[in-house]
This record gives structure tokens, C-alpha cells and sequence, in this order.
């Protein structure tokens, strides 16, 4: 029998036999709705991760040296908190030694944060993260101005009360107004703004554009950490290998200001965006481990009632069977019928479980932050598996029928 017309055949019992029919996708439909589904999914957040979530909060070739980790990840005990705390506070003359170390190409900046109340024209918001910063810190995070400017190295020196925006602050703050030369008051102290970054979007879902930015030495020192005392000293290199340059060089001069003997830990930390990408790549090589084992369970189940569901059709048809033998259908004719007939089943199965999973990965992501990353690989893999579970779970129903004795199968009532 010519396959496209075993095919036909199939799918007519298919529109015959619906109930049947259901129970043979099912398992198929559901092992490769979740396969396509998870795969979308971690495949949308490896990218993210790479591309916009490690980008925008740590930045490309920087590093950050910070009192306690920047990430912290696994099982943090209640001892390395403590051990944490006691480590000594960084200060602003640990960045100017760093600064006056590095090599001209590179930058370097202090950033302290802190969530302090805003209030403008009337306006209040308890949820501004302020910063106080150097100059260096607009480069690093490649912040473009939207409106106004950003302030000078001069204002920073002098301490001028001058603050740059988020674009969410600047809407919230000054809705239908032009938000440069207003004056907005962080922590009750009086700043002019002087400038609006561009709108920088969201990381899962949390908005980056409302934020403060003002000169560390400005009045906001007090409102961010105690006096001379900073959150992190931030790094930026040109390449990869001048960043590794540059981070043995700042955890030595780290390690000599803070007088540390040779065999003693660092009492500091050296954070790069490498930290992250490693925790989100362990954590989704579990999850592609996982899903093959979770998906298999689905299809032996499928395969299983596939089996079945053939057998039955096999006692069902035992008749035309005969028939088909008597009229000169050999064996292998009554095999490839069958084994065809079971494939096509679960390859229905699985090519609407590929529809049901791509938009069960687009409603994911409709309703949640979690990005969608449609995989051509997990497409296929998908197509291939229910291939394959309706031709192994088709093998003992077709054989049986194959093995028919014409004579008795038309006998049979």
C-alpha cells in the first residue's frame, strides 16, 4: 500500500473513531505541549539573561567591588552573613587609590543606593532608589540623556545639589512638564534636575527608569551611607583580558589597604556579570536534564494507550483483515497499514502539542515577566517523537495483524 494512501486511511479513522482517537493523541499531545512550552521558555530566559538581564545590571567587561557579594546565590547561612558584616565598609579612599591605579582606558566609579522619599509639586513617592555617584558612572552604564545633561566632574568637586532622572520619575513627577530646572526634593533636601536618561525598560517585569542620580558629595551622602563610606566601586575595562588585568590589579591594592596576609581570604568582593551567567547556567542545564525525564513519563504513558488502542483495532478489523489477505494484501502490506496508522496518530499528537505549546509560551509571557524563545530544534525533536512513539507503540499491534491466517480472519464475526 502506497504511504499516502495508508495516511488517507488513518486519517479518516481518525474522524470516524474520535474518542478513540483522542485517548491516542493525548499522551503524545500533552508530553509535547510541555516540551515545546519549557524549552520556549528557558531558551527566552537563557537569552535574557545573557543578553539583557547581565548587560544591564552589571555591564559588559565590569566588575564591581563591594563589602559583601552583589549576588548572592545558593544556600547563604546565617555564619556568612555574620562573616559578611564584619568585614570592613569601603571607602572613598579606596576609589581614589583604585582610579589612580588603573590604566587610562579603563573607568571607575563609586555608586551608593539607597530608596528615599521624592516630593515634587506637590507629589510624593516613597519609592525612588537614589543614588550617589562619580562621574564615570553614566559611561559605565552607557546612560544617555534624553533631556538636559548630565552634571559635571566641576559639581561633583563642589558638591552641587544637581540630579538626573529615570524616565518613570519624570513622568510621575512632572506629568506635561518640562522636567529640567524643576526642583525635586529627595530626603526633604532641595535638587535641581538638570537632566532625564533615556528609558531603559524592565528586568523581569521591574522597571529601571526610576531612579536619582546625584554627585556623591552632594547632600545625598547623607541619605545613602555614613560619611566617606561607599556601597561599591565599579570597574569597566575595554576588553575581557584588560578586565582580568584590572581585576588583580584593584584586589591587590584591596588586599594591601586592608593589610591581608597572604594565606588570609579577601574581606571584600569582586562581582562580574560571569557570576550570574554561571548560576543561570546550572540552573538550566537542571532544568533541560529534567525535561527529557518529565516529557518521557507523557510519552511511554501515550505510547502505552497507543498500543492499546491499536490492539483493539487490530480484534476490531480482524474482518477486513481477511479480506485484504484474500484479495492479495501481503504481509508486510498489512504491516506498514497499521504501523503507518499508529505514527500518524501520535504525529497528530504532536503537531497539535507544538501548537499548544507555543502559545501556552506566549501566554507565559503575556501574563508574567518570563521572555519566550521559540526553539526550531525542540520544533523538530517534537515532530521526531511522535513519530517515533507511534511506530514502536504500532510494532506489536501491526506484527499481530500482519500474522493473521486470512481463512480464520474471515471466519471472524
Amino acid at each position: 500500500m502506497p504511504i499516502f494512501e495508508a495516511i488517507r486511511l488513518a486519517l479518516g479513522m481518525i474522524r470516524a473513531q474520535k474518542l478513540k482517537s483522542f485517548f491516542s493523541l493525548i499522551g503524545a499531545f500533552i508530553g509535547v505541549t510541555f516540551l515545546i512550552a519549557v524549552v520556549s521558555i528557558v531558551k527566552g530566559m537563557d537569552r535574557y539573561v545573557q543578553e539583557d538581564f547581565a548587560a544591564k545590571i552589571f555591564g559588559i567587561n565590569t566588575f564591581t567591588v563591594s563589602r559583601r557579594p552583589e549576588v548572592q546565590f545558593g544556600n547563604v547561612t546565617d555564619a556568612m552573613r555574620r562573616a559578611w558584616r564584619r568585614r570592613p565598609q569601603l571607602y572613598d579612599d579606596d576609589y581614589q587609590a583604585i582610579k589612580a591605579a588603573l590604566p587610562p582606558g579603563d573607568l571607575v566609579a563609586i555608586e551608593s543606593e539607597n530608596q528615599v522619599e521624592g516630593e515634587a509639586r506637590g507629589k510624593t513617592s516613597q519609592y525612588i532608589q537614589v543614588s550617589g555617584v562619580s562621574e564615570d558612572l553614566f559611561k559605565i552604564r552607557d546612560y544617555r540623556v534624553a533631556e538636559g545633561r548630565l552634571f559635571t566632574p566641576e559639581e561633583i568637586t563642589h558638591g552641587m545639589p544637581v540630579v538626573v532622572i529615570g524616565k518613570d520619575v519624570a513622568d510621575s513627577f512632572f506629568t506635561n512638564t518640562d522636567p529640567v530646572g524643576q526642583t525635586l526634593r529627595l530626603a526633604g533636601f532641595p535638587f535641581t534636575v538638570v537632566g532625564v536618561i533615556e528609558k531603559q525598560g524592565t528586568v523581569f517585569g521591574i522597571s529601571l527608569d526610576r531612579f536619582a542620580i546625584a554627585p556623591y558629595t552632594s547632600e545625598i551622602k547623607k541619605d545613602v551611607n555614613p560619611h566617606k563610606v561607599v556601597d561599591g566601586i565599579i570597574v569597566k575595562a575595554s576588553t575581557l583580558d584588560s578586565m582580568n588585568a584590572a581585576m588583580d590589579l584593584v584586589q591587590g591594592i584591596m588586599r594591601g589597604r586592608h593589610h591581608l596576609r597572604p594565606e588570609e581570604d579577601n574581606d571584600f568582593s569582586l562581582t562580574t556579570q560571569d557570576d550570574v551567567l554561571s548560576f543561570w547556567a546550572k540552573i538550566s542545564r537542571v532544568l533541560y536534564t529534567a525535561l527529557p525525564l518529565l516529557v518521557g513519563v507523557s510519552l511511554v504513558v501515550g505510547g502505552i494507550v497507543i498500543m492499546n488502542i491499536m490492539l483493539m483495532a487490530v480484534a476490531e478489523r480482524t474482518r477486513e483483515i481477511g479480506i485484504r489477505k484474500s484479495l492479495g494484501a501481503r504481509r508486510r502490506d498489512i504491516l506498514a497499514q497499521f504501523l503507518v496508522e499508529s505514527a500518524t496518530l501520535s504525529t497528530t499528537g504532536a503537531v497539535a502539542g507544538i501548537l499548544a505549546g507555543l502559545l501556552l509560551a506566549r501566554l507565559v509571557k503575556a501574563i508574567s515577566p518570563l521572555p519566550m524563545g521559540v526553539s526550531g530544534m525542540s520544533i523538530l525533536i517534537g515532530i521526531l517523537l511522535g513519530v517515533g512513539v507511534g511506530v514502536i507503540a504500532g510494532v506489536y499491534p501491526a506484527s499481530r495483524a500482519a500474522k493473521l491466517d486470512p481463512v480464520v480472519a474471515l471466519r471472524f464475526e
